[in-house]
């Protein structure tokens, strides 16, 4: 059986963070300040997320979910990200936003479980990361920002 826990960011190896952000410069910028939460199977680590929480305003920032290859399509990512979002809801985060590319299976993985556009930053990847980023042979430029809101899923 599986299990999700929260755990302290330092605990999650690079590995796992690389497969969804391939500039460790990026990762270190927001690591420090982000919330782990993490899926097990027997002990297995099978995937991670790092969120950025802001109790104050009710509101968190997902900067990095990610599953190992060989645990892709079997449900994990999105039980992770599920029960993720409901420990959230549960300490009073009213909305999680997240960024992500403009095409991908990312983006369908995310509306699925609730997430909206809300708006887009043009040339995000080109400006801000080193090297480029391709997709299906299409490299990422802008960088789409989606919100979850709990009272969409209340209704």
């Amino acid at each position: 059986m599986f299990e999700v826990k929260e755990l302290a960011q330092e605990q999650l190896p690079l590995d796992i963070l690389l497969l969804a952000d391939p500039e460790e410069a990026a990762i270190n910028v927001y690591r420090g300040r982000c919330h782990a939460f993490a899926v097990f199977m027997q002990d297995r680590l099978i995937g991670a997320t790092l969120i950025e929480v802001d109790k104050v305003n009710g509101k968190a920032e997902l900067f990095n979910i990610a599953t190992y290859p060989e645990y892709h399509g079997k449900g994990f990512g999105g039980v992770l990200l599920d029960e993720t979002l409901a420990e959230l809801a549960n300490r009073g985060i009213r909305s999680v936003e997240l960024g992500t590319g403009t095409f991908g299976y990312q983006l369908s993985f995310y509306q699925k479980h609730g997430f909206r556009v809300d708006r887009v930053i043009k040339d995000f990847f080109l400006d801000n990361y080193d090297e480029p980023i391709f997709e299906h042979g299409i490299q990422h430029k802008d960088m789409l920002r989606l919100v979850w809101r709990a009272e969409e899923i209340d209704e």
